[in-house]
């Protein structure tokens, strides 16, 4: 089967030493790059597993308010349930925007750096 991938580059770039890569961790581009990433996805895990948490135990433990009607045959746990999936959604699409915009191009100039690109 064919892909429509471009053929592999012929430019070689040179692989960092074990050493480089000790000095890299250390160094505070590196440390800003991993301060920026846990900024980020540690609290909204935080505040996603709450929320799921949150929805399993009135589930469990409040049926009256989850069966309550919201319109028709649509009760709170169907509109909680469906909330799930639309926050897991955005916060893939929040997560994407924001490596976009500050992880990647921090760990560019990292990588660029220890390849020897620049």
């Amino acid at each position: 089967m064919a892909t429509d991938a471009p053929p592999p580059s012929k430019e070689q770039h040179r692989l960092p030493s074990a050493e480089e890569f000790a000095e890299v961790q250390q160094s505070a581009e590196f440390t800003e790059l991993r301060r920026s990433f846990r900024s980020f996805a540690f609290p909204l895990t935080i505040a996603f597993v709450a929320w799921y948490l949150l929805y399993v135990l009135l589930s469990n433990y409040a049926g009256d308010f989850m069966g309550t009607k919201v319109f028709g045959n649509i009760n709170v746990a169907l509109v909680l349930g469906l909330a799930q999936f639309v926050t897991t959604f955005l916060i893939a699409w929040w997560y994407a925007r924001h490596a976009a915009a500050q992880l990647d191009p921090k760990a560019e100039a990292i990588k660029s750096r220890m390849e020897g690109a620049e």
